[in-house]
Formats: C-alpha cells, structure tokens, sequence
C-alpha cells in the first residue's frame, strides 16, 4: 500500500470539540505547520473552514484528518464528504502532543495531521445512512435491555425481603408470572405494605415498558437488515441483531482492507502464545469490537447448537487434538471470514437465477 505523502501535498488535521473545531494545516514535504484556526462547531462553521482551507491548499491535493470522526467530528465529517472532500479518520495517537506532554486542542490538531503521514494504512469514517440507522437502534437496544435486566433483578430482591404473606403469594411464579403479578398489585394495608406494593408495582411496569420498547426495536431492526443486508440473514445462526451488530462493525466496502483485518476488529484473530517446547497454542484476544464479538459468539453458539456439520467439524477438531474451547476459537475465525466476504461481495440479483 502506499505512503499517504506520496498522494497529497497537505494534511488538514482537526481537533473537534462540541462547541468548536481547531484545524491545523501541514505541508507535507516538510512537516511543517501553515496555518491554525479555530471554527464553530457549527454547519457555518464547517463551511467557513472548507473556505479557509481552499484559500491555502487545493482540494484535490490534500486530505482531512479528523479525531473523532464517529462523535464530535461526525457534523464536519459528512460535509466534508458531502463535498468530495478526502478524511481520514485519526484514531489512537502514537505520541503526545509534544515532548514535555503539554497539550492544547491546536497541538492536538498538529499531531493529527504529523501522525497520518508515516502511516501506510489508514481509517475511512464510517459510513452514515442505513448503518447510522441501525447504530441508534442497538445503543438504544442495549440501553433498555441492560435496564430491564437490573428492573428485574431489583424486583426479585424486593420479592426475597417482602412480608411473608406477600412474599408467599410469588412463590413458585416464573419470572413472567411474577412480573405480570407485580404490574397488577395495589398498595393498601400498613405502611410496610402498601409501600412494598408500591414498590413491586412500579418496578414491574417498568419492565414491561423496556420489553415493549425491546419489541418496537427489534421489528424496526427487522425491517432494517432484511432490506439492507438480506444475504446476512441467509448465513445459518444470523438473526436480525446480530446482522445488524456486524454491519454497524463493518461500516461499508473497504473500511476493514481484508478479511485478517476484519477478524482482528471483531476480536477473533489467534494470537500466539507458545514458549519452549509448545508452539502449537494461542490465547484468548480480548481485544476488538466486543460488540462484534459477542454477535460472532452467538453466531456459533447457534451453529453449534443446532448445525450438524459445524457439530461434526467441533468432534473433529477435538479428535485431532484441540481443546472444545480452541475448536471453538477457530470456528468464530472461520465465521469471521465467512462474514467478511459476504459482506464484500454480496450476491446480485444475476445469481439468484
């Protein structure tokens, strides 16, 4: 691959905030910084500094590096690209701002911009539209599953300390039962009482209120992945979450350069771990999308359950010496790959005849 200094004459790198964008401009044959400014976070602002860009570099000549192209930067991002402009997205810097570790929003913006040049490889912004779509559906997703799970969970612990007659009257109900029980309940009798009623009310109704909120989510990321993805969805164990989970990881063609690359974001990649006379094993990567990784676990946990052939290949792989957890392993790397090339090369209607 090549050198980004072997395409461009200037790197514009930004340090975004909420309220402002700092921007520093740096020839690229030298390194050295032209210009800095400070911008609005605002579409004015943006503007305002394609113009002050234009005025110093020409646009087919430079590239945009901004951090944080997914949060604070995501407004200059898209109008950047909007415009044809290039951004590259700067993640995790390698250096400090300076030596003696001082730190300001326009030497941030430097090191953006000084840092992208010894890099061969480098981050597209991901992409917007349907994938954004699906991304605010599963933080939302999340937010109420981990919210009906502590509901539940601070209800049955109510459940456990309640006076013994109310407490006997749960007794031996399922957790939907319970649950539907509580939501129904009215506070009377003493004070105890009527607030522990009160208490198991509320908490239930709350719980039902995330697992209705749960159901209009997944239909909407239903309707999503089938008219976005539908070959993912053709993969044997891929469900509409975990399809959704592994678009929103993959962004869009060319994000993730090959299917090793791919692997290693959804943390899945092996890594050595041999010594002496044991070169044969590798460890756990804990490292990654654990998003993306929880989907691909889920994945084959699925597959294993109820796929023969990937049972068949799991007794295999232990028959020729592999632990269950290392066949295990090696089955999310070839899912990671399977995942991959679908998701690259999707089928067109042509093959389908």
């Amino acid at each position: 691959m090549n050198m980004l200094t072997d395409q461009i004459d200037h790197v514009i790198g930004v340090d975004p905030d909420r309220d402002r964008i700092t921007a520093a401009i740096v020839a690229v044959g030298t390194g050295g910084e032209l210009q800095r400014r400070e911008f609005p976070a605002t579409r004015a602002g943006y503007r305002a500094a394609i113009g002050w860009a234009n005025g110093l570099t020409e646009s087919v000549s430079r590239v945009w590096s901004i951090e944080g192209a997914g949060s604070y930067g995501a407004g200059l991002a898209m109008t950047l690209q909007a415009e044809g402009e290039q951004v590259v997205e700067f993640d995790r810097p390698a250096t400090k701002a300076t030596r003696d570790g001082a730190k300001t929003d326009g030497l941030d913006a430097v090191r953006a911009a000084r840092e992208l040049l010894g890099r061969t490889k480098w981050a597209q912004p991901r992409a917007r539209g349907e994938r954004e779509a699906m991304r605010v559906l599963l933080v939302a997703r999340n937010s109420a599953q981990v919210s009906r799970v502590a509901a539940i969970n601070e209800l049955k612990a109510l459940v456990v300390t309640a006076p013994v007659d109310l407490r006997e009257s749960f007794r031996g109900l399922s957790t939907a039962k319970l649950v539907e029980r509580c939501a129904h309940l009215r506070p009377n009798g003493d004070e105890e009482h009527a607030a522990t009623k009160l208490a198991l009310r509320l908490l239930a109704r709350r719980v039902e209120q995330h697992r209705s909120e749960l159901e209009v989510i997944d239909a909407e990321l239903a309707r999503l992945t089938e008219s976005t993805v539908p070959h993912l969805l053709a993969e044997f164990g891929v469900g509409p979450i975990c399809a959704a989970q592994v678009y929103v990881a993959w962004s869009h063609p060319g994000r993730c350069r090959n299917e090793q690359a791919f692997a290693r974001l959804a943390g899945v990649c092996p890594i050595p771990a041999t010594s002496g006379q044991n070169q044969t094993r590798h460890r756990l990567n804990r490292g990654g999308d654990r998003q993306l990784n929880r989907a691909v676990h889920t994945i084959v946990t699925v597959r294993q359950r109820h796929d023969p052939a990937t049972r068949e290949y799991i007794d295999r792989a232990v028959s020729q010496g592999k632990t269950p957890r290392e066949a295990r392993r090696c089955l999310k790397r070839y899912v990671a790959r399977r995942l991959w090339r679908v998701l690259e090369n999707p089928p067109t209607p042509l093959d389908d005849l």
